[in-house]
């Protein structure tokens, strides 16, 4: 039994730590736009998140490595380290099979929105600022991390495959319904990022990074993570014109995240974080599948 439970965990910290988890939920967050649009699937797209995902969150992970990985407050950034070649070899995998995705599949807006959120990912680690004589990277300018974060997101989820869509003419899209998608998926990233800068709030108070926890306190950036969720609760009613489906599960997913927010906090550990926090994004997909069948 107790072996079994090993294996498990292993494979477990493999898919987490890895970042295949969080690259499949960008997957379900690209077939959540295509769902919602009515829209038949692009594989290409959704192999161009995946891949993406992937070499952005191991780069990122890479580039920020401490002194001393063995010796880290986190499981993620031990694990990591200790399977170093590992990472480096599936980020290697990973941007080799994005460049011919992209140069091939993609059209010349999808490949200028691809080299823009890339360049937002890459310059969100890379020091590329100078302030008070610092060499520092976008997550550092005061609260920006988090709408950074879902702005890559939203772009990457919603604006590539529209724009992929429209370019192969198989859907027309206003620009109010496009915006609209993205400000939804926005604030739903948004929701779900905080409470991992509250988790890291007295790892970012040692680094200066001032993020909205930090700024607001843990208390404020609970209630600014509900108040985003009902944000998109309020869109999603306000501009749908019947109770479908559709509606019954997103609802059901902003109450259920709104929950697992409600009870993140400190003591938490990581799988908490990323495998349930992280996890709404593919469970928003899921009941989506679910309801509709049901209805």
């Amino acid at each position: 039994m107790h072996m079994i439970k090993k294996v498990l965990v292993s494979i477990l910290d493999f898919l987490l730590f890895s970042n295949l988890f969080i690259a499949i939920c960008a997957v379900a967050q690209g077939l959540v736009t295509y769902h919602l649009l009515n829209a038949r699937p692009d594989w290409y797209i959704l192999a161009i998140l995946f891949f993406g995902t992937i070499g952005v969150y191991n780069f990122s992970m890479l580039l920020s490595k401490p002194k001393n990985p063995e010796n880290a407050q986190f499981a993620r950034v031990r694990w990591i380290f200790s399977h170093h070649r590992l990472i480096i070899s599936i980020t290697l995998i990973s941007v080799l099979c994005l460049i011919p995705l992209g140069l091939i599949y993609l059209s010349i807006e999808g490949k200028l929105l691809m080299i823009f959120t890339a360049l937002l990912a890459l310059c969100y680690n890379i020091p590329f600022l100078t302030l008070n004589n610092q060499k520092i990277g976008l997550r550092n300018i005061p609260g920006i991390k988090l709408f950074l974060i879902a702005l890559v997101w939203s772009i990457s989820c919603v604006l590539l495959p529209v724009v992929e869509l429209e370019q192969n003419h198989q859907i027309n899209i206003s620009t109010a319904e496009t915006l609209l998608l993205v400000a939804k998926r926005f604030m739903f990233i948004a929701a779900i990022t905080i409470p991992f800068d509250i988790r890291d709030l007295f790892q970012d108070k040692l680094y200066a990074l001032k993020t909205i926890p930090v700024m607001l306190g843990e208390r404020k950036a609970m209630i600014f993570c509900q108040i985003l969720l009902i944000g998109y609760l309020a869109l999603l009613l306000l501009f749908s014109q019947t109770i479908n489906a559709d509606i019954i599960a997103l609802t059901l997913t902003l109450i259920l995240t709104g929950w697992l927010i409600f009870k993140s906090n400190l003591k938490k550990n990581e799988y908490y974080y990323f495998l349930y926090l992280d996890g709404t994004m593919l469970l928003q997909y899921l009941l989506l599948l679910l309801v509709s069948v049901a209805f």
